[in-house]
């Protein structure tokens, strides 16, 4: 039986950030490739950790620099499949902090054409992923880490 290990693969999993500020706002950028409002995430670069792979997609994807004060969970749901026009096909595995805003600004960008801080009574009115509603939800009713 033979086996084919990825270690240190350039494809390796996505963390995402959620970023609350001090009023109890979530930061969210609006996707240019699905006009959905999302959670600021990616996949990890050779050389860093999950946490620093988080914190970094965040600045490039919000213009918002962020510190980690917590985590929220791993979301590894096999019914969520990602298919990209190149071919590529994923399934969802995510791991999510929660952060706070330390500097930077709300900016646009070539991956989000829309960020901003959104309050929890507000999301209702955004177009949300049902996996980043789960995120948010499990941070939200307080029953992290979720663990899946």
């Amino acid at each position: 039986m033979g086996r084919a290990e990825y270690y240190n693969d350039p494809n390796a999993p996505s963390s995402n950030l959620l970023v609350v500020d001090e009023g109890g706002a979530i930061l969210l950028q609006r996707r240019r490739d699905t006009s959905q409002w999302a959670l600021p995430g990616g996949a990890q670069d050779i050389g860093e950790t999950a946490a620093e792979c988080a914190v970094r997609e965040c600045l490039e994807e919000t213009g918002i620099i962020a510190q980690i004060t917590g985590f929220v969970g791993v979301y590894t749901n096999p019914r969520h499949i990602v298919a990209y026009t190149d071919g590529e096909i994923r399934q969802q595995y995510e791991n999510t902090y929660i952060g706070r805003p330390i500097g930077g600004e709300p900016t646009i960008n070539d991956e989000a054409d829309g960020v901003r801080f959104v309050q929890p009574a507000d999301l209702d009115q955004y177009d949300i992923h049902a996996s980043m509603r789960q995120q948010i939800g499990d941070y939200l009713a307080d029953t992290y880490p979720h663990l899946g």
